[in-house]
């Protein structure tokens, strides 16, 4: 899917704040102008293929009328007590073709039983009128931040959890599943996809999609590293979703409508993003009006236009390709394989030979910045090693070298006049297979 948006709007809309404590009256949230049309039309006119909204944060105000506490939009003005602001965005996700996710905070600083049994069988309900009434639910997002001090129905104290047992994630999980078989969970260590240990957008030059999950919990200190480039011989498959915010805050606040990342910026962590074989989740938060705002549009606007520019015109399209070996000498897997503009052919080597390369040959002289290569990952991802040159001054000159490249590696280079580039995979876990070699 490559890009996905966040959308963090609660309480903290409307009180600037970025936690709420849990004791905001829901009167407070009241948008003039609420159009979750404009949302999503935005986002997918730039690219984004889904869209994750968080139903609730740590605050535990619901975005939806929950049968289950008083702490929701059914409380507030809006629509004199009748929104629904999750069916609104559900809604507005299947006109535009967009698939819908959910943020539910296991945290919630709002409720009494928060630190009980009876509040983990109240987050589960909360879940089942989710995936029951708002569906289909492509993403389940919950984070780290459990436990702490919060109003707790009055209580305004400090409590703690403990996040690997509270709350029997297991079970949790294993109920959503019923409801929603094909669910992808987020959290520090999934188990469907994983943080990438910072909230930057960038995700590691080594990026394994593999980890070992076994000892690895929402909330879990100093693993972060470990997150961020995975773990070459790890047992599950839980890739990186890279987050980061457009603004400064994840919430939206008038003091950051200059602060707005620039289209320059949401290019770079593309890079670090999806260049590193990562989705990039990218918050855009709306406005007290119940909005995007218009400096947020306008970058994602140039941004998205940003991108098309740069990969315009591949330079293979035109191009000769070889390679020092492939498998079988079976044109099935021949170097023409990475510029047929086929997703599901690959050129290969033979089981036993873990190195190889690739040259692509132009008729002229091109200006290459820019390499894009692809693993067929549906056999896995492979690559541990591998090094890019240009042919300049009669000589091969190295411009990148790299670790893994998994489903997409996008590497920048220092713009180079070519007649040739070659790709040369220097290692691998096994037979490597390349499915998409771009130059631009």
């Amino acid at each position: 899917m490559e890009l996905n948006a966040f959308i963090h709007f609660t309480t903290n809309t409307f009180t600037d704040k970025e936690w709420g404590y849990g004791d905001e009256s829901p009167a407070v949230f009241n948008p003039s102008a609420l159009n979750t049309d404009q949302w999503v039309s935005t986002l997918h006119e730039a690219g984004f293929k889904g869209l994750i909204l968080t139903c609730k944060h740590h605050d535990g105000f619901c975005l939806w009328p929950s049968q289950y506490t008083d702490h929701s939009i059914k409380n507030s003005p809006l629509q004199n007590g009748e929104a629904d602001i999750v069916k609104s965005v559900s809604a507005s996700c299947k006109k535009y073709g967009m698939k819908f996710g959910i943020y539910v905070s296991p945290w919630d600083r709002n409720r009494a039983d928060y630190g009980e049994a009876s509040y983990v069988s109240y987050y589960r309900n909360q879940l089942t009128e989710l995936f029951t009434n708002y569906g289909p639910v492509f993403e389940m997002w919950f984070d780290g931040a459990n436990g702490g001090d919060g109003y707790y129905g009055g209580a305004r104290e400090k409590r703690e959890i403990n996040r690997a047992t509270y709350y029997d994630w297991p079970a949790t999980l294993d109920s959503v599943r019923k409801m929603e078989k094909s669910v992808i969970f987020f959290s520090d260590a999934g188990p469907g996809v994983r943080w990438s240990g910072n909230e930057a957008g960038v995700g590691g030059e080594t990026n394994w999609n593999t980890l070992t999950p076994d000892t690895l919990y929402a909330g879990k200190a100093g693993i972060e590293k470990l997150l961020n480039t995975g773990s070459e011989h790890g047992t599950h498959w839980i890739p990186a979703e890279v987050n980061t915010s457009i603004r400064p805050g994840w919430f939206y606040h008038a003091a950051e409508d200059s602060l707005v990342k620039s289209p320059e910026q949401l290019f770079d962590i593309y890079l670090t993003s999806v260049g590193r074989g990562s989705t990039l989740l990218l918050n855009v938060p709306p406005d007290r009006r119940g909005l995007l705002h218009e400096n947020d549009v306008n970058t994602l606007l140039e941004w998205r236009n940003l991108l098309k520019q740069t990969f315009a015109s591949d330079l293979t399209l035109d191009a000769q390709v070889s390679a020092n070996t492939y498998r079988g000498h079976d044109k099935q897997y021949n170097a023409e394989k990475v510029i047929d503009n086929d997703p599901e052919s690959y050129w290969a080597t033979d089981d036993e030979i873990v190195t190889g390369a690739v040259t692509i040959q132009f008729p002229e002289n091109k200006t290459v910045q820019y390499v894009v290569l692809q693993e067929y990952i549906k056999l896995g991802q492979r690559v541990k090693a591998f090094t890019i040159e240009v042919w300049k001054d009669e000589n091969w000159q190295q411009v990148a070298n790299g670790t893994t490249i998994g489903y997409k590696r996008i590497i920048r280079i220092d713009p180079n006049l070519t007649t040739q580039v070659r790709i040369t995979i220097k290692d691998a876990k096994a037979c490597p297979l390349l499915s998409t070699v771009s130059v631009f």
